[in-house]
């Protein structure tokens, strides 16, 4: 009340200038916030598909909830070309309002880093969650005589240049994790550029290319089958659903951390209370059992952390990646 008081005139009025502030600030004071009243129309998930299908799948799970939860659409946008850069870019120019949203993988990541696109990962997004993680598989061609990461370097060593990898493509995520395990390992190896694991995992299975990093979706039936050969697993700690395979870290290159994330993203500028709404949501999609079932059925895990812990993630791994491409004799 001393502030409305302040703007009474000594004859008990209100002065027109005063009157206009008045209004302003009752209207702001009754009228609801963004978040409460999100979303009034129809919300674009742009799906940055250069890893494949599981990224879609888990902007499918968000959608789906995310409509059901609010009473409109979430249309699922699988966009493709320049690397994964142009869906990106989309959302990072987009209005800041929460209309228009990005899922990605964390190849988003290693591509800024590798080579300068038309956003930055850091500063052009606002993360939301991560929803998913998992470690890769590295796997070779059934015939390479090696069975663990310490014969994969040992050969390395051996033959310097001569050993090969495949990967998804220059900057992706299965490139870089396979690049730093050969600059922690201290080796030389050739790198195999394909235009997406699709292509990669034949180069393999023939032999045409020694070994590569592939996600468990989609090689594990590769390895069941016996068209390819599982050494080991790329994370920290072995994978719930191969605990029998090995880290890198613990069969040969001490340290060695890589998980790749899908992960959800607004432009950046994007209000708190919004992507701490979006965020909250995402927490019930994929902590449902069904859900964490499906994904770790998939070699996967839950993840949902928060956008303050994602944001992190996301600062770090920049980081760490621009630092490994600064290396000598790193080419791209």
């Amino acid at each position: 009340m001393k502030g409305i008081k302040k703007v009474v005139n000594e004859r008990g009025g209100i002065t027109g200038g005063a009157r206009a502030a008045l209004s302003i600030a009752l209207i702001c004071a009754c009228a609801p916030s963004h978040a409460q009243t999100y979303p009034q129309r129809p919300v674009r998930i742009i799906v940055n598909v250069t890893a494949g299908g599981g990224v879609d799948n888990v902007a499918r799970i968000a959608a789906q909830h995310y409509g059901a939860t609010w009473g409109q659409p979430f249309v699922v946008d699988n966009r493709t070309g320049a690397g994964g850069s142009i869906g990106v870019e989309l959302v990072a120019k987009a209005a800041p309002d929460g209309y228009t949203l990005l899922v990605s993988s964390s190849s988003m990541v290693t591509n800024a880093a590798v080579r300068p696109q038309s956003y930055d990962p850091v500063r052009d997004l606002t993360a939301i969650t991560a929803f998913t993680a998992a470690p890769y598989l590295i796997v070779t061609t059934p015939t390479l005589p090696v069975s663990s990461v310490r014969d994969l370097v040992a050969l390395a060593k051996s033959k310097p240049g001569a050993v090969s990898f495949a990967s998804a493509g220059q900057g992706s995520i299965v490139q870089m994790g396979a690049e730093l395990l050969v600059a922690m390992s201290g080796t030389r190896m050739l790198h195999v550029p394909y235009k997406g694991v699709a292509d990669a995992y034949p180069a393999v299975v023939s032999g045409d290319v020694n070994w590569m990093l592939g996600f468990p979706i989609s090689a594990l039936p590769l390895v069941k089958a016996g068209r390819l050969k599982a050494i080991a697993v790329t994370g920290g700690t072995r994978s719930k659903l191969l605990p029998e395979l090995p880290t890198a870290a613990e069969s040969g290159v001490p340290g060695y951390d890589v998980r790749g994330w899908f992960g959800m993203f607004a432009p950046a500028r994007a209000p708190a209370e919004l992507v701490a709404k979006l965020h909250a949501e995402a927490k019930r999609a994929f902590q449902a059992p069904e859900v964490v079932r499906r994904i770790t059925l998939e070699g996967a895990e839950v993840v949902v952390n928060t956008p303050q812990e994602f944001a992190a993630e996301v600062r770090a791994e920049y980081a760490k990646w621009r630092e490994l491409v600064k290396r000598p004799g790193m080419k791209f």
